[in-house]
């Protein structure tokens, strides 16, 4: 059914050690926004969707694992070679006494990942609007992630998956018409 190669959706390049950024970065692997909980949202939904855009549920849903995977590489490489008082200053220091360097789903805060924030109304046009809310809160968060560093290469991936979550939300938004236009149709049976 998959098939995977061992590379990046896009490639994640670092300049610089940058625990601070990490921290923020934390935001988009373990928030409420973040990429886990869009993938778990959408591959949810997909069950109680109509069968004209479960494939749309699915694909998202799956290629916001890739973008987890990226920001996973972006924490472990501005970390990597930071020691333990750079953790500290970064407002990383209980993370560290908690899990060393690993990492876990948690947001900017320090707040773990909770199954809270995946919504599911099983009305397949709400769910779809959810979605859409979803990746624009994304997508501003990746717009404040790149204003908050001065590391180009960082700001390159974190360009790439801020242009990602507008496909996305575009293409939630086509479903919406999709369902609508659906359902507004006369049925004779």
């Amino acid at each position: 059914m998959w098939v995977y190669e061992k590379k990046l959706q896009y490639p994640v390049k670092v300049s610089k050690c940058d625990p601070r950024m990490a921290r923020y970065l934390t935001e988009q692997y373990g928030g409420a926004d973040g990429e886990l909980a869009a993938a778990l949202r959408y591959l949810n939904q997909r069950y109680s969707i109509p069968d004209k855009v479960i494939g749309l549920l699915t694909d998202i849903g799956t290629e916001e694992f890739a973008h987890l995977e990226m920001i996973a590489t972006m924490i472990y490489k501005l970390t990597k070679d930071a020691t333990p008082e750079q953790l500290e200053a970064a407002g990383l220091g209980a993370h560290y006494v908690n899990h060393d360097r690993a990492l876990f789903y948690e947001n900017a805060g320090g707040v773990p990942w909770t199954a809270t924030y995946i919504q599911a109304k099983g009305d397949p046009i709400t769910d779809l609007y959810e979605d859409i809310a979803a990746e624009e809160k994304a997508r501003a968060t990746y717009q404040w992630l790149i204003d908050y560093t001065d590391d180009v290469d960082i700001q390159d991936s974190l360009k790439f998956l801020r242009e990602r979550e507008i496909v996305h939300s575009m293409r939630f938004k086509e479903a919406v018409e999709m369902l609508k236009a659906d359902r507004e149709q006369k049925k004779v049976f």
